[in-house]
């Protein structure tokens, strides 16, 4: 397997994935083929990283994929002479209690698959201090390999020198040494980053990038950095598509999906059939199952609700055959969404769901849960692994529960999903059938 390296940092907010974009495109542009992958559950940096290296990006979850998972998950790095892998939040932050094979910390993805870390700090308001944050970073987790750090929002020569004197007392290399770039840190939405395919001057931003953290960081101290990738071992169980035909709701209200879900279900023989429910585009109908995964639709909420082909074709759909929505589409397939202004939005009704995002309130965190019917290809009590993020209130949920559905803690979440015939959905996106 080929050599690899996790972009990790203290917390979020330190310039992890300027860093990430620039070196992918910086390595790119050198005509290495670097493999992305994403340390934990989220649906929008991989789409940075295919923009940036041209290679589709994957995540990688010790909480809710089982080793053997994992192991195959890194096999689409065969034939790369790099991989990058970017961490999540700070890099030792996971939940408590393990999952399917750990806390889903980025550090520990580190450990697994033998990735030494690139620690980049943000150093604007210190200066020698910098050095002891990076030691301890270095020290907290035996076995841990720091390679080295990046030092973020240098302010000038002086303070690049002090921050550098720091670093030779602790003992650690600096790779890279990064002035204020205000202009290159990517516009945020509530979930996170404002999505790749939503930019239009997308290979703009990665070409400058690119250009930046070339022009600030060795190079070639980081490829050297760089250990060889071990695959955990295992066999995985096949991923069970939820159809053989799968109609799958794609644009820009419903566009969360994690990666390697789609890949997999190509890989055991499904077909994928997108449609666009924001052009009124109903289901195609020689489809066996319509998913609709999460996204935006609270920003699309109008459109959505005067999309008249599309909501008579979904109903249409459903008295046949199952729908499934995650989050986003599951809000689209109840009564009614209430927008952030208070206006009330009708949906699909295949479901009485009442949503609104009138008050906001975050809910987020993993996911465990065990259904209480057979749906979308899953057993009767097949357990599933996933992730939660939205800032919706339920108002009204009169269906049956879908399932019982358990945070990381083990503590009962009331979030169940609900099920009304062939319609069901959940608020978590699915990650990963338990084992």
């Amino acid at each position: 397997m080929p050599p690899g390296l996790l972009i990790a940092a203290p917390a979020s907010g330190t310039g992890k994935t300027t860093l990430m974009l620039g070196l992918l495109r910086a390595l790119t542009d050198r005509g290495l083929r670097v493999q992305p992958f994403k340390s934990g559950p989220d649906y929008i940096d991989p789409g940075f990283h295919q923009a940036a290296s041209g290679q589709r990006s994957f995540n990688l979850d010790s909480w809710a994929m089982p080793e053997a998972v994992l192991g195959q998950m890194v096999q689409v790095a065969q034939g790369a002479d790099l991989v990058l892998a970017e961490g999540s939040m700070g890099l030792f932050d996971g939940v408590a209690r393990p999952g399917e094979c750990g806390t889903g910390s980025s550090a520990e993805m580190a450990q697994m698959m033998g990735w030494p870390v690139v620690l980049i700090l943000d150093a604007s308001g210190q200066a020698q201090s910098a050095a002891a944050v990076a030691q301890g970073f270095a020290r907290f987790q035996p076995g841990l390999d720091v390679a080295g750090v990046v030092l973020n929002r240098v302010a000038s020569p002086r303070h690049e020198a002090l921050l550098r004197a720091g670093m030779d007392k602790a003992g650690l290399p600096v790779l890279g040494v990064l002035p204020r770039r205000p202009d290159l840190e990517m516009p945020e939405r509530h979930l996170g980053l404002v999505q790749a395919s939503e930019h239009a001057s997308i290979e703009a931003m990665m070409a400058e990038a690119g250009r930046f953290i070339a022009a600030h960081v060795d190079l070639d101290a980081v490829i050297a950095a760089a250990r060889p990738t071990r695959a955990p071992k295992g066999t995985a169980r096949a991923l069970t598509p939820p159809g053989q035909r799968i109609a799958l709701a794609k644009d820009a209200a419903f566009s969360f999906l994690y990666p390697h879900l789609v890949a997999g279900w190509r890989a055991a023989g499904a077909e994928i059939l997108p449609f666009s429910p924001l052009a009124d585009q109903p289901p195609p109908p020689s489809a066996d199952i319509c998913w609709l995964p999460g996204g935006y639709p609270e920003l699309h909420a109008g459109t959505l609700a005067a999309a008249a082909r599309f909501q008579a074709g979904l109903r249409d759909f459903a008295t046949t055959r199952p729908v499934h929505g995650e989050c986003g589409g599951y809000m689209a397939m109840g009564r009614a969404l209430i927008d952030k202004a208070g206006t009330r939005h009708e949906m699909a009704g295949l479901l009485g769901l009442v949503t609104s995002y009138e008050t906001r309130k975050m809910h987020l965190g993993y996911r465990h849960a065990k259904l209480h019917h057979p749906v979308i290809g899953l057993g009767h009590t097949a357990g599933l692994r996933g992730h939660e993020f939205h800032y919706s209130t339920i108002l009204e949920q009169p269906d049956a529960p879908l399932a019982t559905v358990l945070d990381a803690n083990g503590a009962v979440v009331a979030e169940t999903g609900s099920r009304r015939g062939l319609a069901h959905g959940t608020f978590f996106h699915l990650i990963s059938e338990a084992t």
